[in-house]
């Protein structure tokens, strides 16, 4: 192998390192956001739930819903 083989090959493994630790950062950044959305999510999901309770509970009608006088 000559000496440029190996500095190409040098600059080839320097290359692929930086865009490794780059790719890297993103995976990790795009886990921090589908964590970020997934609670928020739940929130939503819950907060629909509860909403949904407190109609059944009260006995009130659908916005929906036509009156009764149609």
């Amino acid at each position: 192998m000559s000496q440029q083989d190996i500095e190409d090959l040098q600059s080839r493994l320097a290359f692929q390192e930086d865009t490794l630790a780059e790719l890297n950062g993103i995976v990790a950044r795009q886990d921090r956001q589908l964590s970020e959305l997934t609670e928020a999510f739940t929130a939503l999901v819950k907060k629909l739930d509860d909403m949904h309770y407190e109609r059944e509970r009260s006995g009130a009608a659908p916005a929906d819903e036509r009156p009764p006088h149609y």
